[in-house]
């Protein structure tokens, strides 16, 4: 059966790299993105030219309908989803009580719901096969607190409840599911914190520095791949030894 991966929010950093490990490691891609759409064209663009049949599709996680016409499209196109990688999600600071309803529910939607829409759009062809596997992107906040991201802290721990309990519903099926839980990667979305933050946060980081989004894409790689097949239910923390 072909390979076909599905990478949510793979338009820039974590997701982009994920998705050009993957056109690397022989699979047809579905780059997703929400509001970057030249990005994720170029990205779809990179693996065509790598040689691996790629499409970029636009899709609001958090939108069920919308998803399940991306995953639909995505099997028109390039076959059905074989591995699903759970990347996209939303990040910001605030202080608890200045968390508005729009910003709790929102995070909510994308973080957690994305990924139940998700899932469950990939869902029923894999059952179907009885294999296929699904990895999810947390964070090492949601294994341990952080001030000031209460809500994204939140819906990363759920990723990891997600991961464990989904693992044990699905491995009679043969579809296996894990979880990543990276520290702090280099990406646009850590560079708000400035580079005072940053700065520390590396020096807190016992390997000395902050993490590249290709070291998250080669850990769902491995976690994707037949090497990674009795592993299932797992969080893989790559962190650089920031949580030991």
């Amino acid at each position: 059966m072909r390979q076909v991966a599905l990478v949510t929010g793979a338009s820039r950093g974590i997701g982009r790299a994920v998705a050009l490990e993957l056109g690397r490691a022989g699979y047809a891609v579905c780059v997703n993105y929400l509001n970057s759409e030249e990005a994720a064209r170029q990205v779809a663009e990179a693996l065509r030219a790598g040689g691996s049949d790629a499409i970029a599709l636009r899709a609001d996680v958090a939108d069920g309908a919308a998803v399940a016409e991306m995953v639909r499209r995505t099997e028109k196109e390039l076959g059905p989803v074989t591995l699903l990688v759970n990347n996209a999600g939303v990040a910001g600071q605030a202080q608890f009580q200045d968390i508005t309803d729009e910003m709790w529910n929102r995070y909510l939607a994308v973080n957690l719901g994305g990924a139940r829409n998700t899932i469950r759009a990939v869902l029923p062809h894999m059952l179907s096969e009885k294999r296929g596997a699904i990895v999810n992107i947390s964070s090492i906040w949601g294994l341990r607190g952080a001030s000031c991201e209460v809500a994204y802290a939140c819906t990363k721990a759920a990723i990891i409840a997600l991961t464990r309990s989904l693992a044990m519903e699905l491995a009679p099926s043969g579809i296996r599911v894990n979880c990543v839980a990276p520290g702090v990667i280099d990406t646009d979305m850590v560079q708000v914190l400035g580079r005072e933050t940053l700065r520390d946060l590396a020096e807190q980081t016992p390997l000395g520095r902050l993490g590249r989004p290709e070291d998250i894409a080669h850990a769902v790689a491995f976690l994707a791949s037949d090497k990674a097949s009795f592993i299932t239910g797992q969080v893989l923390g790559a962190d650089g030894g920031f949580i030991v």
